[in-house]
């Protein structure tokens, strides 16, 4: 019996490229993997055999990929991980969420305090490590959580581990979740915690906690799931989907751990679907402008990935995409609306296939369907699996 499995790998915030509409988002130039490329040159060579570099522009090698290649445009309006995600599963979110530019309304804060039981620090738009070195200090001194926001429509708390344990962290997470509904519905809540001595010198810890809106529409994961195919996610999937879908999740400390863990899986699990978010590309690189950094990043995982296709079985697909783009030279720390690669490798895949520009990041949850033989339905995008026979 053939047992088809289909492994995705989000590199978070990997894009290759300005979308045509990138300058209605301020992003017009953008082009994450390019910059990082011309600045920094990593040492890439199995994501250069996969065809990554051929997704930019203009072609960043001579050498002919070994696989199928293209990149896919967002149709939904957004940048930010839950609209990505979704997309590429088949939801494409027409109305964007809510964001806070100039923090969130004085009666939301109120009753967000009230129903938490203690005053809150910050309620601005700032980024994570900033307003840390900012307020953390005056944090661990009274013991008021700080809430803030960025470009995208997020509702973050964080709070020093010894000042907050992260399970109350999480409960007082929980409950801005039930609060920000409605009118003042954001993508996501996002539990921060971090920990250090001073100013300078906080940092956060793996313990972050995503969540996330419901999913407004069945997805990708949601319908395999139904079909009696094992999900599972790694790192912020089951977040992202508010656990819709999802079988077991896997929580990830680092891109390489997991990797490690998408590596164990590959080699023994029973599973057919494992969907793995590599998060460190964003949250530590991209939003801090870091572009060594996001290149040495870009190196490991270029390393390990040798150990994951090596664990592939015969009819077994990879897939490597991202979410959105963070260019890390760029003068914001924001996301940055790009294309995002679609590389798709597996033993049965020997040859070069271009697939192209597609048009909706949806293409990637319908080749899925297709290879998995779940019926796609009424669910968007077009499977590039007929590209690939």
């Amino acid at each position: 019996m053939v047992v088809k499995r289909a492994i995705v790998l989000v590199c978070d915030s990997l894009g290759v490229g300005a979308l045509p509409d990138a300058a209605d988002f301020g992003d017009e130039g953008s082009n994450t993997l390019g910059h990082v490329l011309r600045d920094q040159h990593p040492r890439l060579p199995n994501l250069t055999r996969l065809g990554l570099l051929h997704t930019l522009p203009q072609p960043a090698t001579n050498e002919s990929p070994q696989s199928a290649f293209g990149r896919m445009a967002e149709l939904s309006a957004g940048k930010d991980t839950t609209t990505g995600h979704w997309e590429m599963m088949g939801l494409i979110v027409k109305d964007p969420f809510r964001t806070y530019p100039d923090g969130f309304p004085p009666d939301v804060i109120a009753e967000y305090e009230r129903r938490i039981g203690r005053k809150t620090l910050g309620n601005k738009a700032a980024s994570g490590t900033v307003i840390l070195d900012e307020l953390g200090e005056e944090h661990v001194r009274t013991g008021f959580p700080i809430v803030y926001t960025s470009a995208d429509s997020v509702f973050q708390v964080a709070a020093h581990e010894e000042v907050i344990p992260v399970e109350e962290l999480w409960r007082i997470c929980a409950i801005a979740r039930e609060l920000m509904r409605g009118q003042n519905n954001v993508g996501r809540i996002i539990a921060r915690p971090f920990v250090g001595t001073g100013k300078g010198h906080f940092k956060r810890t793996p313990n972050r906690k995503d969540f996330s809106v419901r999913p407004t529409g069945e997805t990708v994961v949601e319908r395999a799931h139904k079909r009696g195919k094992r999900v599972v996610g790694l790192g912020k999937i089951a977040d992202i989907f508010d656990r819709v879908g999802i079988d077991t999740e896997i929580r990830t400390e680092s891109n390489s751990d997991g990797m490690r863990k998408t590596i164990d899986l590959a080699r023994g699990s029973d599973a057919d679907f494992i969907f793995t978010n590599l998060v460190d590309f964003d949250s530590k690189y991209g939003h801090r402008n870091d572009a060594p950094g996001y290149a040495r990043a870009l190196e490991t995982f270029d390393g390990e990935l040798a150990g994951l296709l090596d664990a592939l079985r015969p009819d077994d697909l990879l897939f490597i995409t991202a979410d959105h783009g963070c260019d890390p030279t760029d003068i914001s720390t924001d996301h940055t609306r790009e294309y995002v690669p679609l590389l798709i490798a597996g033993p049965r895949i020997a040859r070069l296939r271009s697939l192209g520009t597609r048009s909706t990041f949806a293409d990637l949850g319908a080749t899925i369907c297709d290879h998995l033989g779940i019926p796609q339905d009424d669910l968007p995008g077009k499977s590039a699996l007929p590209e690939l026979r």
